[in-house]
């Protein structure tokens, strides 16, 4: 349950800011606020600056994505969270905004210059723009990658791989291709399935003539000088 100073902090950032907050909540002991898109930048600033709060540092930001969201009336699929830390008060806050496929972010770089490369890795994982970003390019996925992988309706294996090419001597781009049909599969283990395809390991014609000899060993042929066999039970 959030202390009593917590409660005192959500009811002084509502009253300050007035229509910039939408309305706020608790989570564990962390106030998590919701602001209004257009209004970011102020809520960011207040937050940093007034004497009851200083957050000063901006410790991430990322997204959440509701495909869900998309059929009702807002359409504001995406949450982006802004998470805010004041050393002073040993407090953490969590700002949230609501927003469209379509729809542009003021950036807050001029606020916290982390927000930089955070702002970035957003819009390269859920595809979000950022109004006013200096430089608004992709930077945990390759220049020429196609869609945004944390969005839930991005495939789990991609749409293309990569691999080193030995003639071009370059990495090149290819259409995925699973190297196994999960419709069929046959329930053995990596190594016994990739008998037939992969090269003989070192060591594995170790296994094969000891498992010769065994065999060779059984036959009549090769019956123990004491004459003592095993005798099967019926």
């Amino acid at each position: 349950m959030p202390g009593e100073a917590l409660r005192d902090l959500a009811d002084y950032i509502h009253e300050r800011l007035g229509e910039s907050v939408e309305g706020y909540l608790f989570a564990g002991k962390e106030l998590v606020v919701r602001a209004r898109r257009e209004d970011i930048e102020r809520v960011l600033y207040f937050l940093r600056d007034d004497k009851e709060c200083t957050f000063q540092l901006l410790m991430d930001i990322t997204a959440v994505d509701y495909p869900e969201r998309v059929a009702s009336e807002k359409a504001e699929r995406f949450d982006v969270v802004y998470t805010l830390l004041s050393l002073r008060h040993n407090q953490r806050i969590r700002v949230k905004i609501g927003v469209a496929e379509d729809t542009l972010v003021p950036t807050v770089t001029s606020i916290f210059s982390t927000a930089g490369w955070l702002e970035r890795e957003v819009w390269d994982m859920y595809g979000i723009m950022f109004e006013g970003h200096p430089d608004l390019r992709r930077i945990l996925t390759d220049y020429g990658f196609e869609g945004h992988p944390q969005r839930k309706d991005f495939p789990l294996t991609g749409y293309v791989e990569l691999r080193y090419d030995e003639e071009l001597k370059r990495v090149v781009y290819e259409p995925v291709k699973l190297t196994q049909d999960f419709r069929t599969f046959d329930y053995l283990s990596p190594w016994e399935g990739m008998t037939d395809v992969q090269r003989p390991l070192p060591g594995d014609e170790k296994a094969s003539n000891t498992a010769d000899k065994n065999d060779a060993s059984d036959s009549p042929e090769h019956a123990p000088a004491h004459g003592w066999r095993e005798s099967k039970r019926s």
